[in-house]
């Protein structure tokens, strides 16, 4: 079994090359024409690509163009699909089956197709590549919110709140939320590795970040003319997002289970 310090370490190396890529002295951009599709050596430890850049400094660019890509698709898709679903759930009637009804329909399409053909009409730029990924990632948070809802609302904590004529916002902010947050946050977790893998789909296609902006998604669209004669094109940004995207999976597997308080009670009880 991996150990949960490896995943940790992935991420973390993950993180601090997003956001110190600007205060690092790199060259990502630089066009060195005797080193086109050069083999790693080394000045480049992953080698050069059609272009003569470096390819490890592409990595490390690309690093941001993900990770905040992903933060920001998860923390909008998070924030709106949580209001949407416990709100609409707690006050039920119309609002709750119209809720419903709006997420029926994002489900019923292929939630990549959808994000393609959003980021096709507004436009290729990261920020259009966040609403696309936003508008049909919220539906997976709004659905487990409302479940979570309509199992916590009949409890005796709320059933008081609403007997001593507590607010519906206060009962959902004080009694809902805090219980929710746990299954929320392991969603969250896994929706950031979804994202990573959305984002490089989308700058393969062409439809995420444009040249010269290095991606882990348009690097490997980049090198797959070149498979045969320099692999390590496609090997080196491949090999970034199954780390990332390998961690991730990982440590939500493991934060499931610390905050599975069922799977805690029963361990307990066997011990």
């Amino acid at each position: 079994m991996i150990r949960l310090w490896l995943p940790l370490v992935v991420l973390l190396l993950w993180a601090a090359a997003a956001l110190g890529a600007q205060l690092l002295p790199l060259t990502p951009n630089l066009i060195q024409l005797e080193q086109i599709l050069a083999t790693p050596e080394a000045g480049a430890v992953l080698g050069y690509d059609d272009l003569g850049r470096a390819i490890d400094a592409r990595i490390i660019v690309g690093a941001r163009t993900s990770f905040l890509v992903s933060i920001w698709v998860v923390g909008l898709s998070l924030l709106v699909g949580t209001l949407l679903g416990t709100v609409t759930a707690f006050h039920g009637g119309w609002w709750d089956r119209v809720a419903v009804l709006g997420v029926d329909i994002f489900l019923a399409f292929p939630g990549i197709l959808l994000a393609i053909a959003l980021a096709g009409l507004l436009g290729p730029g990261i920020g259009n590549v966040v609403i696309a990924l936003t508008a049909v990632g919220w539906v997976g948070y709004a659905r487990l919110a409302r479940a979570q809802v309509l199992s916590l609302q009949h409890r005796e904590h709320v059933q008081a709140a609403v007997a001593l004529g507590s607010s519906k916002w206060r009962i959902i902010r004080r009694h809902l939320l805090p219980l929710m947050l746990a299954p929320l946050i392991v969603e969250a977790t896994f929706g950031i590795a979804a994202v990573v893998i959305a984002e490089a789909g989308l700058s393969f296609l062409g439809l995420g970040v444009q040249p010269p902006t290095a991606s882990w998604g348009a690097m490997i669209r980049d090198g797959a003319r070149y498979m045969l004669v320099a692999p390590h094109m496609v090997l080196a940004p491949g090999m970034a997002i199954l780390a990332v995207v390998l961690s991730v999976n990982l440590l939500g597997d493991r934060l499931r289970d610390k905050l599975d308080t069922r799977m805690t009670a029963r361990t307990g009880t066997q011990s």
